[in-house]
């Protein structure tokens, strides 16, 4: 079940705003405190009493770790009653520091579902800058305080929304030279979090479809390293190509209509293309040497890609069809693990140049940045608005894995739970 937009009029915005295009000196300061509710009602969730305080907790958690936002502390919170969220006590409020107001309800209905309302207010101007509503199941409760999140976040920074949106990764345990490596899912902030592989056979580099129903992955099923796709629904999983070789690091094409590969035949490894409910396979790049790592632009019309065939890895970006293959990357090092941004306007990849570092660079080669300073950063994903990067850092000597986040000013770097060792995420599309 999607979430419904309940019927809630939005009114002119005023004036705060947290600028970003060059990265912040301190967070703004934001309240938000527990949501009230109308009448107090048991749900397979939970009251919605203790619900209003756990949807605020969320909001709280989602804005803080964007780094762009100081959530007061709970003892500077004011308790708020249902008449007080759309007509707030400003001058109380101001004397905190806040600039700006997070409000809402959390709403029990007739028909079992839940309604979270969200206000977000300018303490200073006193004015309202928007509200949303959202109805939900009770057990997508948690979806309706990331909605909430990315109502305040795309408001006051100008961004694309990327709280409500979920993750796939391989998680790894055991010792390091015999890792158990199985795929697994959950929210961008690691709840909801599931296996979808038994670690029997090792699986790695899951990618979403853009339809977020269905993943394709390698796995090492039988010894034999091939290339499926993985039904999120069902749990069935189907092979892509029937050969006897290699096959490896795929991704889903933007519009999901095919899925680009590399197969390595006769010791030579190429990028190929296939339609992705199954066919013949379209070799696109033919050089001596590996290709490989191909990630699509947004609109689907080119491809980035990693190469050796100039002695060392390099990126590369050609036309779909495999056609104007040319060099993109010229820094000291190797590049590796090339991915398109959202947004069309970068490329993120890993250097590796002494250490192991996540960057970014133009889709023409320029401009390139380097964002993380670990010891063997790599891999790395984009959120959904083309703004934050997941990538997973290896300790040194260790060879523990963890998930980090890290945004494109380079300074807003943190760690991303998960249960066990983490590697190799794919971030996927909003959720409807």
């Amino acid at each position: 079940m999607g979430l419904a937009l309940a019927g809630m009029a939005a009114v002119a915005p005023a004036q705060v705003r947290v600028d970003i295009t060059g990265g912040i000196s301190a967070p703004m300061p934001i309240a938000i405190p527990a949501m009230p509710t109308p009448q107090t009602v048991d749900t397979p969730a939970g009251d919605t009493s203790a619900l209003g305080q756990r949807v605020s907790d969320v909001i709280t958690n989602d804005l803080k770790n964007s780094g762009l936002f100081s959530p007061l502390a709970p003892a500077q919170l004011r308790p708020v009653a249902f008449p007080q969220v759309t007509a707030p006590e400003y001058g109380a409020w101001a004397t905190t520091g806040a600039q700006a107001l997070v409000q809402g309800f959390v709403q029990s209905n007739g028909d079992g579902t839940l309604t979270v309302g969200c206000y977000l207010y300018d303490v200073f101007s006193q004015s309202e800058l928007t509200r949303q509503g959202y109805v939900v199941r009770p057990s997508d409760w948690r979806r309706g305080a990331h909605k909430c999140a990315d109502t305040v976040y795309t408001r006051l920074t100008g961004e694309g929304p990327y709280f409500d949106s979920q993750v796939v990764y391989v998680s790894e345990t055991g010792p390091k030279n015999r890792r158990t490596k199985r795929l697994a899912i959950m929210d961008q902030d690691g709840a909801n979090h599931r296996f979808i592989t038994n670690g029997q056979s090792i699986s790695l580099t899951p990618r979403f479809a853009p339809n977020r129903q269905s993943l394709v992955f390698m796995s090492f099923e039988n010894d034999r390293p091939r290339v499926y796709v993985y039904d999120i629904g069902s749990g069935t999983k189907r092979l892509v190509v029937s050969q006897p070789n290699m096959t490896f690091a795929p991704r889903f094409s933007p519009d999901g209509s095919s899925i680009i590969f590399s197969m390595s035949v006769a010791g030579n490894t190429d990028i190929y293309r296939v339609p992705a409910g199954g066919g013949a396979a379209t070799r696109l790049t033919t050089s001596p040497g590996i290709d490989t790592g191909g990630s699509f632009s947004p609109d689907g019309s080119k491809i980035v890609f990693e190469s050796d065939r100039s002695g060392g890895q390099q990126l590369y970006v050609m036309n779909a069809d495999g056609s104007n293959q040319q060099r993109i990357s010229f820094g000291a090092g190797r590049y590796a693990t090339p991915v398109w941004s959202p947004r069309g306007d970068l490329i993120a990849f890993t250097r590796t140049s002494g250490g192991f570092n996540v960057g970014v660079m133009s889709p023409s080669g320029g401009n390139e940045k380097i964002l993380t300073n670990g010891w063997q950063d790599e891999g790395p994903t984009w959120a959904p608005n083309g703004r934050v990067i997941l990538f997973f850092r290896t300790g040194q000597g260790s060879g523990k894995a963890d998930l980090w986040s890290v945004d494109l000013t380079g300074v807003n770097a943190r760690p991303v739970p998960t249960p066990l060792d983490g590697s190799d995420p794919a971030w996927g599309p909003l959720l409807p």
